[in-house]
């Protein structure tokens, strides 16, 4: 546990893409940036397979193994790590404080490279049928659902992702989608369509889980948004891909966030409070590619530098 009295000169909240190359460029500055990594360790791209367009890698690389290259690469330089989780936020004094597992810290400069977390339905019992049947991780979860029925509720790139990362696994991936065609990118659209195990359930929302008297998923309940028809359909686990959250918590109503949270940044990174730096897919609603993180966590990190340097002239 961090002693109270240290004043650090960067703190960085979020050990994604975002997070990671922004400790990468601060820590190349000497700036000895401490990353607060959080619950979720490598964010999204811990849970990721093959990341095909990150650049630099013409045969793709697994997501675990790029955040893993990350970390080393900014721990080489210099950076620090710790697992705390922030939960609270202060900018009355000078400097930004930060509450995490238990301790005020406080920074000359702060990025928030927080990320956004996986959205799901919000339908009864969903919270306890999570890890029985209910995920949104595929690269997680699927091994456990061998030769068995699945379902993937979205229709984005995500769906795409986890439906064709499934059909190594189950023996059939329904893909459950409101809309009468995929939303995602064209080569993903094709892929999933061309898939003899892959079976898209068009217009079709899930009302209900269905789970047996173990408390496992068994089925959910679909409707046809066009003709309301219901029916049940047998699944052994559901994978939710239908979008993320932003981690804004600690920042609600002390930070600016748009109508859905993000939060909002001036120029490249900056937030609107002196000190602020924010990178990522915690203000990244449109495109949300690890490579875009990656550019707005340099930037942020180059604009704290550029802030701390003022102090020093």
């Amino acid at each position: 546990m961090l002693p109270l009295a240290r004043m650090e000169k960067v703190i960085i909240v979020g050990s994604g893409c975002a997070g990671l190359t922004a400790a990468i460029y601060a820590a190349r500055a000497n700036l000895s940036p401490l990353v607060l990594e959080g619950r979720q360790p490598g964010g999204q791209l811990s849970t990721t397979t093959m990341v095909e367009n990150f650049p630099g890698f013409p045969e793709g690389i697994e997501g675990p193994q790029l955040i893993l290259n990350m970390h080393k690469q900014a721990e080489n330089f210099g950076a620090r790590f710790s697992y705390a989780e922030v939960t609270d936020f202060d900018m009355a004094n000078q400097h930004v404080r930060l509450f995490a597992d238990d301790e005020w810290l406080e920074t000359q400069a702060v990025i928030i490279a927080s990320g956004a977390s996986a959205r799901y339905l919000g339908l009864e019992n969903e919270e306890k049928l999570i890890g029985h049947g209910l995920t949104s991780c595929a690269t997680c979860d699927g091994a456990f659902y061998r030769n068995v029925p699945v379902c993937v509720i979205g229709g984005g790139d995500s769906a795409a992702e986890e439906a064709l990362f499934l059909t190594r696994f189950a023996s059939k991936v329904y893909v459950i989608h409101r809309r009468d065609q995929l939303r995602a990118s064209k080569i993903m659209a094709d892929r999933v369509l061309k898939c003899e195990k892959i079976e898209p359930i068009w217009n079709t929302v899930v009302t209900h889980y269905i789970a047996d008297q173990k408390g496992e998923m068994c089925a959910v309940q679909l409707r046809n948004v066009r003709t309301k028809e219901e029916k049940q359909l047998e699944v052994a686990c559901v994978f939710v891909a239908i979008g993320h959250d932003p981690n804004t918590k600690a920042f609600a109503g002390k930070l600016e966030t748009d109508p859905e949270g993000y939060l909002l940044v001036r120029h490249l990174a900056e937030g609107k409070h002196s000190g602020v730096f924010i990178a990522g897919d915690v203000a990244d609603r449109v495109y949300k590619q690890a490579v875009t993180a990656a550019g707005s966590g340099c930037a942020a990190a180059m604009e704290a530098e550029k802030y701390l340097s003022s102090f020093e002239r």
